[in-house]
């Protein structure tokens, strides 16, 4: 059997990325061959991969760039497992790796990104080998690409949990950086009251006539009251009636016109919003493993 040395393992490890175990295995596998044992990580690591996809990944983080010319943006959303990994550098190297990737080519959704190349090698190939080395489920959930129409702005917050890309037409660069702070404070659900998606009023028109319904109150009163919540839902939502984080005594609607500025578009992101996570039983995971001992 080949002597596997420590250089040995160091100069697959310095090929693959892997861990220093699995490449000292490799190599034992291989009898020492450097080609053969960086094929079978290439598959162990595959396989590692395969075995975590499906399990819930609802941590991650979110990644922001402008492109150097300031004309076009992206924020991306790449989840794991757990938010130990979240801060593992390579993971966040990875997302920013797919934000610039993003902004300079524009795909079309998370497919056609999966499919581009990445130093070399398709953004799929890449995810799977980095799944494998950490050892958990890595997954792209969603982008979004801007173009400016003014000023393009990022900004990330919670230790890059809530991302948020702005455009704002006009202004200066302050007002766009407060704007897209107020953003990722407020988490609207869209710029203006007529954009906020109909079904969403529908439901909240439905608790509202539920609510008056129990007060008693006259047929013209209780459709008064039903008016006057979903325009208050509606304030509260819409970005433009939503009450500046910085002065609550001014909306962002007035904000824009005292500085002669319009939003152009907006994106946020929050990781994980919206994905059930799975509420391990610790006790009768250990008991089970117990008893398979």
């Amino acid at each position: 059997m080949a002597e596997i040395t420590a250089g040995m393992v160091k100069a697959l490890r310095d090929r693959t990325d892997a861990p220093m175990m699995e490449c000292k295995k490799a190599l034992a596998e291989a009898g020492g061959d450097a080609g053969r044992a960086e094929e079978i990580l290439r598959i162990k690591l595959g396989n590692r991969a395969s075995k975590a996809a499906s399990r819930i990944a609802a941590e991650g983080v979110v990644a922001a760039l402008i492109a150097a010319d300031g004309k076009s943006g992206a924020l991306i959303e790449v989840n794991c497992e757990t938010d130990f990994v979240a801060k593992n550098p390579d993971f966040v190297a990875f997302a920013g790796n797919l934000a610039r990737l993003v902004t300079a080519q524009a795909p079309a959704d998370v497919t056609a990104l999966s499919g581009l190349a990445l130093g070399g090698a398709p953004v799929e190939e890449i995810r799977k080998s980095l799944a494998g080395k950490i050892g958990e489920n890595i997954s792209i959930r969603r982008f979004a690409r801007l173009s400016a129409k003014g000023r393009l702005t990022t900004y990330v917050h919670g230790g890059a949990r809530i991302g948020v890309l702005v455009d704002v037409v006009g202004g200066d660069e302050t007002l766009a950086k407060d704007l897209a702070m107020h953003i990722a404070f407020a988490k609207p659900l869209a710029l203006s009251p007529s954009d906020v998606p109909a079904e969403l009023v529908e439901k909240e028109r439905k608790i509202a006539a539920a609510k008056a319904a129990e007060s008693g109150k006259p047929a013209s009163i209780m459709e008064k009251m039903v008016e006057g919540s979903v325009q208050k839902f509606l304030k509260d939502v819409a970005l433009l009636g939503q009450p500046f984080v910085k002065n609550d005594k001014q909306t962002v609607e007035q904000l824009l016109k005292a500085a002669k500025a319009s939003i152009g578009s907006y994106v946020f992101y929050v990781v994980g919003e919206g994905i059930e996570k799975k509420k391990d039983d610790f006790v009768s995971e250990v008991m089970a493993q117990v008893g398979q001992a």
